[in-house]
């Protein structure tokens, strides 16, 4: 899914390390690294529409895969990632004073 595709409602999982968050994510994002999925699997909604975001797609791909095999049939990854949201003009934020940025 492309970032214009994503919608006002949609539940936003943003799987990449603490560093990446701080540098910049989407506003109302929620942050679970992707290593701490499988331990926090259960913060993830079954219903509503869940993308998943890391900085290129790689990460949420695998992530969207495994929730898949988990019985998640709500999850989607957003092609080309954090990249692709900063240089389509959608919003950032970042938690460290400083301009958003994709780290």
């Amino acid at each position: 899914m492309t970032p214009e595709q994503v919608g006002t409602d949609a539940y936003l999982l943003d799987v990449r390390e603490p560093d990446e968050w701080t540098g910049g994510h989407a506003p109302g994002a929620h942050h679970l690294p992707m290593m701490e999925v499988p331990a926090r699997m259960a913060e993830v909604p079954s219903d509503g529409e869940v993308v998943v975001i890391c900085r290129a797609g790689g990460r949420s791909g695998q992530v969207v895969a495994y929730l898949m095999n988990q019985g998640w049939d709500n999850v989607r990854n957003l092609d080309g990632g954090m990249q692709s949201w900063a240089a389509r003009g959608r919003d950032m934020v970042s938690e460290d004073g400083q301009p958003a940025r994709v780290l």
